[in-house]
């Protein structure tokens, strides 16, 4: 949950009024999934007129293409600043612009800071890719596939319909905020309109996929780089559709490459006869795996330190400065919007997210107010949380129940709801709990927490997948997650001394 997504949630609360039930549940299950270099007096002098400097990039661009390249790196959370990283794949895209169809087209590649796998170009040449996506990949031959195939989008025309789907996006968003007044739905707008970016048809991804494995196998790259890619895509989004999460909510956030770039085997078996035109499997192209890891050690996995963390079933915001923990057995995820979490079974979620509530309305009031119907008025109730001012009330459905608290945290106020299929006293009780868990963390506490990153190590002698797997700090399935992570079937030995990839702070 971002600082930008907290600030829009405070102007919500009382004109939510009038939801369904049943919209409530779906809002509350679903989540929203959005929400200049310095100058100097020293001037160089102008080159000769013998040679004259071709324009750079960002000189292509009219300042229209400017503005939404902002606003797209704003949507993804900003710019992933790495310098070393973004070095290498400007290497690779050269590589890349050199053996294409088109080396006249000219490329800028921006490394996005989300944890979604996503990459996608737009027809001016701008690429992007996301810090989740390069976490993903395993060797450069990996990421030249991936970014061959967004070349060949731009190659072949494809990105050109994204132009209108770009005007389309700017006008809903304008819409909903000039108009509508609904951060929420100026959120989940956005976030479609993010998705219809990277969406082409079945036939233009088949051939997108023909011509970047060309380019690649051209430059000099693994040219089955493009199916192996594709394979750990497929693993990722199996075990992603199989957490708890994923089975109880359709957060925007996951409008990633795993969606608009499906792995299925028909395509992975295309892929794998495309590069059979270039290369035989045991004569392949380069596939740097040492340069690649190197380049990508360090990288922030996961969470931003800006939008907060998760750490098992807590979530831990140093910036805005306080904590709480789900109840047991819940997986959260924290979006843009707010912090979703659910259990196993799909019968029980939490949403937290932030709101306004002005100084002459109660808490207990806001709770009966009617942003939420069937509200049991006779449960409302005031009390304290750990020093801080709330109330609690609970609220019925036909399907859903609800046990809501609204806690006020300095001059905001945070919604931390509970949903059950079947509100009995036990879970009630568990609810209350983790309502008490939420607190103010002190500024010692907000500095000993760090970001996961993707640590590059050696295999040790005595090194399995299983100890390795066992100093990942992930919520769950270590193993699994370390042979995704590392491109591994189970059952597969590791060599001593070559590298792989771990998640810790």
């Amino acid at each position: 949950m971002n600082e930008t997504a907290h600030r829009q949630g405070q102007t919500t609360g009382h004109r939510i009024a009038g939801w369904r039930q049943r919209a409530l549940a779906f809002a509350l299950l679903l989540g929203a999934g959005l929400l200049a270099a310095g100058c100097s007096n020293m001037q160089e002098p102008p080159p000769l007129a013998s040679t004259p400097q071709p324009p750079s990039f960002e000189d292509t661009l009219t300042p229209t293409q400017r503005k939404e390249h902002e606003r797209l790196v704003a949507s993804y959370g900003g710019a992933y600043n790495d310098p070393k990283l973004q070095g290498m794949i400007q290497e690779t895209v050269t590589r890349l612009v050199a053996a294409s169809e088109r080396p006249d087209q000219k490329y800028r590649v921006t490394i996005l800071n989300s944890p979604a796998i996503n990459a996608f170009a737009l027809p001016n040449g701008s690429i992007y890719v996301t810090r989740g996506l390069l976490a993903l990949a395993d060797d450069d031959a990996e990421l030249a596939s991936v970014l061959a195939h967004e070349m060949a989008h731009v190659i072949a025309n494809h990105a050109a319909i994204r132009e209108d789907q770009v005007k389309q996006a700017v006008l809903v968003s304008r819409v909903i905020s000039d108009v509508v007044n609904d951060p929420d739905l100026g959120a989940l707008a956005l976030a479609k309109s993010r998705m219809s970016l990277a969406s082409f048809s079945r036939a233009q991804e088949l051939e997108a996929d023909a011509i970047g494995v060309g380019i690649s196998a051209r430059a000099g790259f693994d040219p089955y780089g493009a199916e192996r890619f594709l394979t750990t895509m497929g693993r990722q989004q199996a075990l992603r559709s199989s957490s708890p999460m994923n089975r109880t909510t359709a957060s925007t956030d996951a409008a990633d490459f795993l969606a608009t770039h499906p792995s299925t085997p028909e395509r992975i078996s295309i892929a794998m006869a495309n590069a059979r035109e270039y290369a035989a499997p045991d004569k392949p192209g380069e596939r740097d795996t040492k340069q690649y890891l190197g380049a990508i050690d360090g990288l922030v996995y996961g969470d931003d330190p800006k939008e907060g963390f998760i750490r098992g079933r807590r979530f831990f915001h140093p910036k805005l400065g306080f904590t709480f923990t789900a109840p047991e057995g819940f997986a959260l995820e924290n979006t843009s919007q707010a912090v979703l979490g659910a259990d196993a079974s799909g019968a029980e979620a939490l949403r937290l997210d932030a709101v306004r509530v002005t100084g002459d309305q109660s808490l207990a009031q806001y709770l009966s107010s009617g942003w939420i119907e069937g509200v049991e008025i006779s449960s409302v109730e005031s009390l304290v949380l750990n020093g801080f001012p709330a109330a609690t009330a609970v609220a019925r459905g036909e399907q859903w129940s609800f046990r809501m608290f609204a806690i006020r945290f300095g001059s905001d106020v945070y919604r931390l709801i509970f949903a059950a299929r079947d509100l009995t006293p036990d879970l009630d009780r568990q609810f209350r709990e983790a309502a008490e868990t939420f607190r103010r963390v002190s500024i010692e506490e907000a500095e000993k927490v760090r970001p996961l990153r993707i640590r590059t190590v050696k295999v040790g002698l005595t090194d399995t997948p299983d100890t390795l797997a066992a100093k990942m700090d992930v919520p769950d399935r270590p193993l699994e997650r370390f042979l995704i992570l590392n491109g591994l079937e189970k059952g597969a030995k590791l060599k001593y001394g070559e590298l792989v990839k771990i998640v810790s702070e």
